[in-house]
């Protein structure tokens, strides 16, 4: 969890180092990552913190000095660790980091990194004061150390390395964008790195150049030699104002002595490589006072992007820790999070310094930085201490007892106490000429003589030595290499037992290894079996939706065939109906007309000479289109020419049962003496639930004109029954016709037709 603090104006900044970068560099000296970097807006003392001035060192300064003072007597010599390019360490023998020492040293070209037995700048010794020198106390003395650090900038969201020399080549010049090359006195523009993911998932800078350092005063040197190439500007704000944001990497490698505590044990897989990232963020700032314009206002653009992106990503992981989600954190969006993901991520410890300003017209931008108060809500894993090896401790302590003992015994015999007095020196092994075939033999030759010698020497001491020690002490001497002995039986017995141990395990996981693959041969049958089945079921799928789409298609083509065929049999019916229609208006029309004629005829005559019993009055027209605009689809009966006496009949209607006698309010009053009489009947001119639930029949009176012009009468006939949901239903049954005839058109049809017609004619003219 990032720890959260509130440090005063008065804090100095050997209490900021204690309480915030002391323990990132133990855990840095004990094989764990930290990530340190300061934040704030522009001008609120962020290169302060990091660096310090002059007598009052900052933080990264503090660190050097106190991995040096804690290291110092333990580090290995130069080139014995060599960066492999890949976030990686090797070891080299003390030969090959010899040869790579000389050939480093006759390269004239290089620019040489500074020694530490050089006279250190004042200006750096005057960094920390004695008084106030760290040091870690719990360090592994069996193991040898090297510091590699390097510095980069990000800027503009690429990365570029701050220790990168490019010197001018003449054979290959580098070209300008053009086909101008860039002149030896001309500056080159240096090339941005990417980042890549090593073996173990960790982030790192490619190509990136580390510098191995073996004191506080040459590491600080170099971080100077980068910090001049850093890219500042002047802005209304800040002076000095940082436009990238820096990160100075100091990498620790470690790896433990031999079992003699004479040199280091030559194995890559007992290396462990921990490093401690302290970065310089750049400041955010608004640009609405900064003024900034052109490249600056796309510098200050990119620096609040990366810084959002830096925000944003702290709160999806403090999302995702209390609320159990599992957003994606956008490590991606920017290189500063891209490259320190594996922190967050639990590869090492986070510590973050908020930086404020107490300047009031800083308080909008001072408000931004709410979300360090959530960053202590996020918990990053912590990671797991990794044992160097499973040597026994002490090995150091005792080589150097053992040479101890072998100098003072020389001096008493009054021989050399340093074997370099009897030794060959050797020889300079510069090769200035690749065809030189005496530099490496030489070298060789007297490697051998110096092997020859000490293996003489180890001879003569076992022999003389043990002759002249008292019986005391040589029992004592016996004694000790005994216990030695025994150790090593001890150590040789363990190893046994853990090979057994690992053989037997490597059996167990070779039978698991087959019954796994035999299982992932089964499963890989099955699954193949499965996909052909589920192809096979795939085919029939398609070809059923294919046949299906054509039935569709073919259904659609018949019910737009049929539609169409029926569309053309309406219309031919409707037209049939029309024109009957037509024609039976156009025959009531002329039988009206006729009627016309006989009334005006009969009413223009004169009187007649025999009375006539008094026929029934006509109704007029006026009476006829009244009642011909109240009834509905029913045609309008013909007027009365000639009295009617009908006939009376008895309905087939009559019966005991209780009827409902629905006559619609359009049908006319014929006036004729044979009318249906229904006892027990509920007359209603609509029929309703109510009036069907009190009756066991029903009859409709239906009116319609006759083929031959004459109004015909239908009773239809129906059974009330009471359906399931409670209401009532009518079932048809039966249909009774009921037709008035008009005597007229029986005389007209007969011979005497004629006659009587005339005779009427001549009543009425007369």
């Amino acid at each position: 969890m990032f720890l959260f603090k509130v440090f005063g104006i008065n804090t100095t900044q050997l209490e900021l180092f204690e309480d915030v970068a002391k323990p990132l560099v133990e855990d840095l000296i004990h094989c764990k990552n930290g990530l340190l970097f300061t934040y704030g807006v522009t001008g609120s003392g962020k290169t302060f913190t990091m660096t310090g001035s002059p007598g009052e060192g900052g933080l990264l300064p503090r660190s050097l000095d106190m991995i040096f003072n804690s290291i110092g007597p333990f580090q290995a010599k130069r080139f014995v660790f060599k960066p492999d390019d890949k976030n990686g360490m090797e070891i080299q023998s003390q030969v090959d980091a010899l040869l790579e020492r000389q050939k480093r040293d006759s390269q004239q070209a290089v620019p040489k990194t500074p020694s530490s037995r050089q006279k250190p700048d004042p200006e750096f010794a005057d960094m920390i004061s004695p008084d106030e020198a760290c040091k870690s106390e719990n360090v592994d003395e069996d193991g040898c150390y090297g510091v590699f650090v390097s510095y980069i900038e990000i800027y503009n969201n690429y990365i570029y390395d701050l220790l990168e020399d490019a010197p001018y080549d003449p054979i290959r010049p580098k070209w300008l964008g053009g086909s101008t090359p860039v002149q030896s006195n001309e500056y080159v523009p240096p090339q941005s790195k990417i980042l890549r993911e090593d073996q173990n998932h960790n982030m790192y800078v490619a190509g990136c150049t580390e510098v191995e350092v073996k004191s506080t005063e040459e590491a600080f040197e170099v971080f100077w030699k980068g910090q001049k190439k850093r890219r500042i500007a002047n802005t209304q704000l800040n002076r000095e104002s940082s436009r990238s944001h820096s990160v100075f990497t100091i990498k620790l490698a470690q790896a433990p002595l031999d079992a003699d505590g004479d040199h280091i044990l030559q194995d890559k897989n007992q290396v462990n490589v921990s490093q401690l990232c302290l970065v310089d963020l750049a400041g955010s700032e608004r640009t609405n006072r900064t003024r900034a314009e052109g490249s600056r206002l796309r510098e200050a653009g990119n620096i609040n992007q990366s810084l959002m992106t830096l925000r944003t990503c702290i709160e999806v992981l403090r999302e995702n820790q209390m609320c159990g989600t599992n957003k994606m954190v956008p490590y991606r969006d920017s290189k500063v999070t891209h490259l320190f993901k594996n922190y967050f991520d639990g590869e090492g410890k986070v510590r973050m310094i908020v930086c404020v300003n107490p300047n009031a017209d800083d308080y909008e931008e001072t408000l931004v930085m709410r979300f360090a108060e959530m960053t202590q809500e996020v918990e990053v894993a912590r990671p797991v201490d990794r044992p160097i090896c499973g040597l026994a401790p002490g090995r150091r302590h005792r080589n150097q007892a053992f040479r101890d003992e072998l100098s003072r015994r020389l001096e008493e015999r009054g021989g050399p106490s340093n074997q370099s007095e009897i030794l060959p020196d050797l020889p300079t092994c510069e090769l200035v000429d690749p065809a030189d075939d005496q530099t490496l033999p030489r070298m060789i030759e007297v490697l051998e003589r110096r092997h020859q010698i000490r293996q003489m020497m180890t001879e003569q001491f076992n022999k003389t030595g043990t002759g002249h020690l008292s019986p005391s002490r040589k029992d004592y001497f016996l004694h000790d290499q005994q216990s030695k002995l025994n150790e090593k039986d001890k150590v040789i017995l363990s190893q046994k037992t853990e090979i057994e141990r690992l053989e037997k395990k490597s059996k167990t996981l070779e039978y698991k290894i087959d019954i796994l693959q035999k299982t992932t041969d089964m499963y890989e049958q099955d699954k193949r079996a499965l996909q052909q089945e589920l192809q096979t079921r795939e085919h029939r799928l398609q070809s059923e939706l294919s046949e299906r789409k054509r039935m569709e298609q073919r259904m659609q083509g018949a019910v737009t065939d049929t539609r169409l065929k029926w569309e053309k049999e309406c219309e031919r019916r409707v037209n049939a109906k029309q024109l009957e229609m037509q024609n039976k208006l156009w025959v009531k029309d002329e039988k009206l007309k006729q009627l016309k004629a006989i009334v005006t005829e009969s009413s223009s005559g004169g009187s007649a000479p025999t009375e006539r019993p008094e026929k029934p009055e006509r109704p007029s027209r006026e009476r006829d289109r009244n009642i011909q605009q109240k009834r509905s689809p029913s045609p309008s009966p013909l007027p009365k020419a000639l009295p009617v006496h009908p006939k009376h009949r008895r309905s087939h209607s009559a019966g005991g049962e209780k009827w409902v006698d629905h006559k619609p309010p359009s049908n006319l009053e014929l006036d004729t003496v044979m009318q249906p009489i229904i006892p027990n009947a509920i007359k209603v001119s609509t029929p309703s639930e109510k009036a069907l639930s009190k009756c066991h029949k029903y009859v409709l009176r239906h009116q319609e004109l006759a083929s031959d012009g004459e109004i015909e009468t239908k009773l239809i006939k129906g059974d009330v029954f009471k359906t399931r949901s409670g209401g009532q239903a009518v079932q048809f049954t039966d249909i009774e016709t009921l037709k008035q005839v008009c005597p007229r058109k029986r005389r007209s049809g007969s011979a005497e037709g004629p006659a009587e017609g005339e005779d009427i004619e001549n009543r009425v003219s007369s």
